[in-house]
């Protein structure tokens, strides 16, 4: 098996007259939880749209789990892969099963297996199996924001993408879903990308983090090593906004 979940090699990738990465070189390890940390416009959300496809490099190429994007096959690509959203964004006419069992049945998976999987993620998330009745307007933003996960963790996916997927929610909260992602992750390793402008979130929760400024990697380093050995200025000024 690969060392790295993605690569990505001599990329560059522009939007209208503006370039956006020119020849990156990063590889992100496999089962473990990367954090893209940088301000706001610097390409976090990019990466991770060329990691599931939905934006194609200029130029350059992008490994993921050890193999070149197949633009022609993106879906299969896709089943390999859980997504998580600020705002989780459920579907607001389906009731949380349906919601969660979703791709499962799209990948015909039978009822006894669609049903264990789902109790399963909500041990993990100490959510309440009555709660698969209701519908999204009828819980919390907590429970929701934990929902979300467990319909991105469905088919045990070996990468998820998790794009501000803890900021919607109250600072309280947002500690209770990080103790039940870490939960997760120790029962589930696989490999994770966090996107967050949240430098405390990304120290917390990930194993190896990349600093970004606007198209370039200021630093990729455990996050022990950035904190005490910053590459340069901008990095330590990021660390200062803790």
């Amino acid at each position: 098996m690969t060392e790295h979940c993605v690569e990505f090699i001599q990329l560059e990738k522009g939007f209208a007259n503006q370039r956006l990465f020119e020849g990156i070189d990063l590889a992100l390890p496999v089962n473990a939880v990367t954090a893209l940390v940088g301000a706001s416009g610097c390409g976090k959300s990019t990466l991770l749209q060329l990691i599931n496809g939905l934006a194609r490099p200029d130029a350059g190429q992008v490994k993921v789990l050890g193999e070149p994007i197949d633009y022609q096959d993106l879906p299969r690509l896709r089943r390999k892969m859980g997504y998580a959203v600020q705002g989780i964004a459920l579907f607001p006419h389906l009731n949380l099963f349906d919601n969660i069992s979703l791709m499962a049945r799209l990948e015909h998976w039978s009822q006894d297996a669609i049903t264990q999987r789902i109790h399963k993620l909500f041990n993990f998330m100490y959510l309440d199996p009555a709660l698969l009745t209701r519908y999204p307007h009828e819980i919390s933003g907590g429970q929701a924001q934990r929902v979300g996960l467990c319909r991105a963790m469905m088919l045990d996916p070996p990468l998820l993408l998790l794009d501000e997927a803890f900021s919607a929610v109250d600072p309280i909260t947002r500690v209770d879903v990080h103790a039940r992602f870490q939960a997760m992750q120790a029962a589930e390793p696989r490999s994770v990308v966090l996107v967050t402008h949240d430098m405390q979130e990304a120290a917390k929760l990930a194993d190896f983090m990349v600093v970004m400024d606007p198209g370039i990697v200021l630093q990729a380093d455990t996050p022990e090593q950035i904190m005490n050995h910053p590459a340069n200025a901008q990095v330590a000024r990021l660390l200062e906004a803790r």
